[in-house]
């Protein structure tokens, strides 16, 4: 059977996602030649947009209260952390306030949401200096650090939103910072899954997948020394990529300096290709890390996953609960390394 019969037999596949359990259909007749160029990153913006924006120099410094700020050797900041002016969570409660209303369990919306923003209007982290995207990196560690020894707080999320279509309001580069009382679905379901391989296999599921990536090669984006990005062999959307540390670690707020280096090469390059070789798409980063809430999770490994805003739920990913990808990893990974 020839290369090209190959590919028209598989045209729809499942694949069982290791950690989770959970099936991602794989229909790519469904989008043989999907149009990724008609989506944008960002639109152009207008000059009373970009004077008004308040995340540049000469408006952010209102901000009532900066919580970190990096310097450069001139004396002007080149990074700021300060709190969300829109919180989803508030530091204003004291305590979680437990009750039942009804059947239902109810508790307050205690906790931090924080912003971190970077010099530059228009420079984002694939553009950026490397030694940039690692300050970047130590800021979330930083924050990190100090917001997880906060009373109530059981699992901080560190993410970034990349133009409209991810839910970016505002075009200036910037990420956020949530410290929250409880541990998020997706992030509970991973640390699950993961638990359970381990119960049974007696090794971490990430290493796993990391070393049969590393022997296959088919859909490897990037590597150094430390650390590897992939397109998962069940990614739920198309050019999903992730961060791995190539050896075993659990807990991101632990990362050294040297690995924040090599984290911020991967980084940049990985996002570079995304938006080079795919019209500059939108895109949502997320770190899924060990929660703080005073257990043990050795058995799980911290990594960094982008999510390209590829995809669109419809009737049957509503219906069913089961993702559609139109584009198989491989030649996802084959078009980033173009």
């Amino acid at each position: 059977m020839t290369t090209k019969n190959k590919r028209e037999v598989i045209f729809s596949q499942l694949r069982k996602d290791l950690v989770s359990g959970t099936w991602v259909l794989f229909s790519t007749k469904r989008g043989q030649r999907p149009d990724f160029n008609k989506k944008e990153g960002l639109q152009k913006e207008t000059e009373q947009e970009k004077d008004h924006c308040p995340f540049c120099k000469n408006n952010v410094d209102e901000q009532e209260k900066d919580v970190l700020v990096y310097t450069k050797q001139d004396g002007d900041w080149s990074l700021k952390v300060f709190p969300n002016k829109f919180p989803a969570l508030s530091s204003a409660f004291k305590d979680v306030n437990k009750r039942e209303h009804g059947p239902f369990e109810v508790i307050d919306g205690i906790g931090y949401h924080e912003v971190l923003i970077t010099e530059n209007h228009t420079d984002d982290i694939a553009e950026m200096d490397v030694i940039r995207v690692a300050e970047m990196i130590d800021a979330y560690q930083e924050r990190y650090i100090s917001l997880m020894n906060q009373k109530h707080i059981k699992y901080i999320s560190i993410f970034k939103n990349y133009g409209k279509d991810a839910g970016a309001s505002i075009r200036h580069p910037h990420s956020q910072i949530v410290a929250m009382p409880i541990i998020d679905r997706d992030v509970y379901r991973s640390i699950k899954g993961s638990e359970k391989y381990f119960n049974v296999h007696k090794e971490c599921v990430h290493c796993v997948m990391i070393d049969y990536e590393n022997q296959s090669k088919k859909r490897t984006i990037f590597e150094n020394e430390e650390f590897i990005v992939i397109c998962p062999f069940v990614s739920r959307v198309s050019f999903e990529m992730r961060i791995y540390p190539k050896r075993h670690l659990s807990y991101f707020e632990r990362i050294t300096d040297e690995k924040k280096i090599k984290l911020a090469e991967a980084m940049k390059y990985c996002l570079a290709k995304l938006k080079e070789n795919l019209n500059n798409l939108s895109y949502n980063m997320f770190l899924h890390t060990s929660p703080c809430d005073g257990k043990t999770y050795d058995h799980y490994h911290w990594h960094f996953e982008i999510f390209p805003k590829t995809n669109t739920w419809a009737g049957l990913e509503l219906s069913t609960g089961t993702e559609v990808c139109s584009m198989l990893p491989e030649r996802s990974a084959e078009m980033l390394r173009k």
